[in-house]
């Protein structure tokens, strides 16, 4: 009888080193130049000044012409790309066309319209390239997460599959030393060292979460956070589209409704929550220990953030359109 107790303890045992083995932390060289190094980045670091940046479009005093003829996301696109004053010389000069043509203005409206397309398609593939590098980085960080969350699943299943079989064999021993009118306290050790393995391993499937080292030097999240005068990562047009506020609050801008997204929505702790320093610092600073939730919440972001900057394409679109129009009356 002993001997058999024995048998089963050490089979239970071996199934809890197996599966506690098959769960063992994630080897970070697999990954390790995805997790230290991100590629996303094929353009230098934009480097400029306050005094760079387009100056709020409600502190300008703009031609009549210009809101006579385009609305106000138009107007704006054109100040963030810096393109009002080409626009107002243009409408100008296609007035003056009218009242006295000559070849000399129709060439020179020619120029000038070409001017500003050029700079508008410009403007449009560097919104582009900014764009193609939120969604780089989502899909770095989404990729990771997959992963982790690959390998934490196929663990829990593991570790489901070793709490069935722990308890199937300690009910199936019990019930046979209990057929075999064995009136000892063996069953009884046998389903109490049965249990506790399930217990165990229920609490392990509870705790199975992988945490992974994720590190990003360039940090996009962290000027969209903290808001800077000027960005590294954002071009100027870019960034003057993304914190342009109108006055007195009437409407915030892009970069503030994205943080207060984050905050409504628990994407980031808010000022409750205990670890919110530590979180801060995980997804504001150059990167930390993530676990898959985490991961993919920070590609989230980076997808928000992508959506925001491509709003400026259609303002752009829009006022391509508008100065279409001009071109017929």
């Amino acid at each position: 009888m002993i001997l058999t107790i024995n048998r089963i303890t050490i089979w239970i045992v071996t199934i809890l080193t197996f599966v506690l083995t098959s769960c063992a932390g994630l080897k970070n060289a697999q990954l390790k130049s995805q997790l230290d190094i991100s590629n996303c980045n094929q353009q230098s670091t934009f480097n400029y000044s306050k005094d760079d940046l387009p100056k709020p479009i409600h502190t300008l005093d703009i031609d009549t012409v210009l809101t006579n003829r385009f609305s106000f996301q138009s107007l704006n696109a054109a100040n963030a790309i810096g393109l009002l004053d080409l626009l107002t010389e243009y409408v100008n000069l296609k007035k003056d066309y009218k009242i006295s043509p000559t070849l000399e203005k129709r060439i020179e409206i020619v120029e000038l319209s070409q001017k500003i397309n050029q700079r508008i398609n410009i403007s449009s593939l560097e919104i582009s390239a900014v764009a193609s590098e939120m969604d780089c980085e989502e899909e770095r960080a989404d990729q990771i997460a997959t992963y982790l969350k690959g390998k934490e699943d196929d663990a829990e299943t593991k570790l489901t599959v070793g709490a069935i079989v722990v308890g199937g064999v300690g009910a199936i021993t019990a019930g046979v030393l209990l057929a075999k009118g064995d009136l000892g306290n063996a069953p009884e050790f046998i389903g109490i060292g049965a249990g506790l393995s399930e217990a165990t391993l229920g609490v392990l499937i509870l705790l199975n979460k992988r945490k992974v080292e994720f590190y990003h030097s360039r940090n996009a999240l962290k000027d969209i956070w903290f808001a800077p005068e000027t960005s590294t990562i954002f071009p100027q047009s870019v960034w003057y589209y993304l914190t342009y506020e109108k006055p007195n609050g009437s409407t915030k801008s892009l970069r503030q409704q994205l943080v207060d997204k984050w905050l409504g929505f628990g994407q980031i702790a808010d000022t409750k929550e205990k670890n919110k320093e530590k979180v801060y610092s995980l997804f504001f600073g150059e990167g930390g220990k993530y676990t898959a939730d985490q991961l993919t919440n920070r590609a989230n972001m980076h997808d928000q953030i992508e959506a925001q900057i491509n709003l400026m394409k259609q303002d752009l679109k829009l006022l391509a359109l508008e100065l279409e129009k001009l071109n017929y009356e």
